[in-house]
């Protein structure tokens, strides 16, 4: 971290006592945030506190209820719906703003193509294009797509964007959510090259250890108000977690539920292969939290889908309490009582349009029909219910999903798998893109769930998340399971060591591992 340059004291960007209010709700009190020249400054708090409506306020996308923004000092009114691009402020959006049936370097010259002679010059695009992906090490080809992108892809996308607009301030929003360990590091380096050329930045991340080790300075808003501003080196992430939740997180992480050896296995997976996946076993018990950790790409998820009926099984066998799963039955695994929350809860598992009511209900329907028609006091129970017992905090119970936080977006998709009420859910990575204490909640909700005794598939790209919840850990590298660990052995050094194909499945004989 290099710091702030000297003689860069100014700030380019401001917000002066910035409020908003979305008719009579108000999510911003009097909001005073800078950014100054050749700096990374951090935007943090809780889901809920207001820090994406202050990005977009400060990019033009929203504009204040009353405050002032100001740019090199003077006041300004942001254009709207990106234009502000042309004063040099970009917003890499949470949510990808890409046109799938355009190409990679069509996409990054949308509305400021290069011509040459009254003609569209696509051979300087395609190479400016190709520089800038080389740059962020990645092997995106520049005829692709969109569509043809996987979601990682999709943000380095998003990214090559923003860089090839020469920006003056970048606003970054959970931009490394999708994005590996490996293709972070070069986005980090390329986020500190800008800066010392003076390109400023404004970090928005629930990722503790990425804010300490990228940022300059940290901003922590708390249910719409300031908090705290300090330089990055006076805190830590402990302080920092506190500031954002108002209170200590030393209990982050609940007493594991460790379930009898002799308790029934109530999943039973067997040889199991797709086009990816090859030979994966495992047992799950009645009351277990088990835990599936890997590499991104290793099939993890391609796994679940298939025991969860969302993906053909090419071999294999899939038994719910002795009972055997045809492959690609969904409705069946259901109906033995597995369910799945998907990890991508904005495309796959929530209706962003639509209420709480219909998100909440909308696979258990047929429990709150009445003489064939729905039962609205039924559902609006079962509202009431899940909010209460997941602490979802809205203040109209009719607002769209998509104007929830995101940790409200994810509580409200585990309460619609509970209201199938399963023995067996399967979790994929279940606290991605939420805060801290939205985190510390959902975890203590996974170990009430195995202590009622339902049993517990956990999928997370967070080493921390596997130990701190799991009792055992299968690790998958390359489509198959490298490893089933347990006791001692759940530890980040040996889980590593199996995802990295440093240590060898359990299964080999032991002269083969010698």
């Amino acid at each position: 971290m290099s710091g702030v340059p000297e003689g860069a004291k100014a700030p380019v960007l401001a917000a002066e006592r910035v409020s908003k209010s979305f008719g009579e709700v108000q999510v911003l009190f009097s909001v005073d945030f800078d950014v100054r020249r050749g700096e990374v400054h951090a935007l943090m708090g809780e889901n809920g506190a207001g820090k994406s409506t202050l990005v977009k306020i400060l990019s033009g996308f929203e504009q204040p209820t009353s405050g002032r923004i100001l740019l090199d000092g003077d006041p300004v009114t942001m254009p709207a719906n990106g234009a502000a691009e042309a004063l040099g402020v970009v917003l890499i959006h949470q949510e990808f703003n890409l046109a799938d049936h355009l190409t990679v370097s069509e996409s990054l010259f949308l509305g400021r193509e290069i011509t040459r002679f009254g003609v569209l010059d696509k051979r300087s695009m395609k190479r400016q294009t190709r520089l800038i992906l080389d740059q962020l090490g990645t092997s995106i080809h520049e005829d692709a797509l969109i569509s043809s992108l996987t979601v990682a892809e999709k943000q380095m996308v998003e990214i090559a964007k923003a860089i090839s607009r020469d920006a003056r301030v970048i606003f970054m929003d959970e931009p490394t959510a999708v994005l590996s360990r490996q293709e972070t590091d070069i986005l980090f380096g390329q986020v500190r090259r800008l800066r010392a050329q003076g390109t400023s930045f404004v970090f928005v991340s629930h990722k503790l250890d990425e804010v300490m080790e990228l940022t300059d300075r940290v901003t922590v808003l708390r249910d719409g108000q300031w908090v705290k501003t300090a330089p990055t080196s006076v805190l830590d992430g402990e302080a920092i977690a506190q500031l954002m939740v108002g209170r200590e997180l030393s209990t982050l992480y609940p007493a594991k539920h460790e379930p009898n050896v002799d308790e029934e296995v109530v999943l039973s997976v067997e040889r199991l292969t797709t086009g990816y996946v090859r030979d994966a076993s495992f047992d799950l018990r009645r009351g277990e939290v088990l835990g599936f950790s890997g590499l991104i790409g290793s099939g993890r998820t391609e796994l679940m889908e298939a025991v969860a009926g969302l993906r053909p099984r090419l071999a294999g066998d899939v038994r719910i309490r002795g009972r055997s799963i045809a492959s690609s039955d969904f409705r069946g695994a259901a109906r033995e009582g597995l369910a799945y929350m998907t990890k991508d809860r904005k495309g796959c598992g929530l209706l962003l349009g639509e209420g709480m009511a219909v998100n909440l209900t909308l696979q258990s329907i047929e429990r709150h029909v009445r003489n064939g028609y729905l039962d609205t006091r039924s559902e609006a129970q079962a509202v009431d219910r899940a909010r209460r017992r997941f602490d979802i905090r809205v203040r109209d119970e009719n607002v769209r999903a998509g104007r929830m936080s995101g940790g409200n977006q994810q509580k409200l998709l585990l309460a619609k798998i509970m209201e199938l009420e399963p023995g067996i859910i399967i979790i994929d990575e279940p606290t991605r893109g939420i805060d801290v204490g939205t985190k510390q909640q959902i975890y203590h909700f996974i170990a009430a769930l195995a202590r009622e005794g339902r049993s517990i598939i956990v999928v997370s790209s967070e080493m921390t998340e596997i130990i701190g919840l799991c009792t055992r850990v299968a690790v998958m590298r390359e489509g198959r399971i490298a490893g089933m660990l347990e006791g001692e052995d759940v530890n980040e050094q040996v889980i590593m060591r199996y995802a990295a194909g440093l240590s060898k499945a359990a299964d080999e004989p032991l002269a083969a591992r010698a």
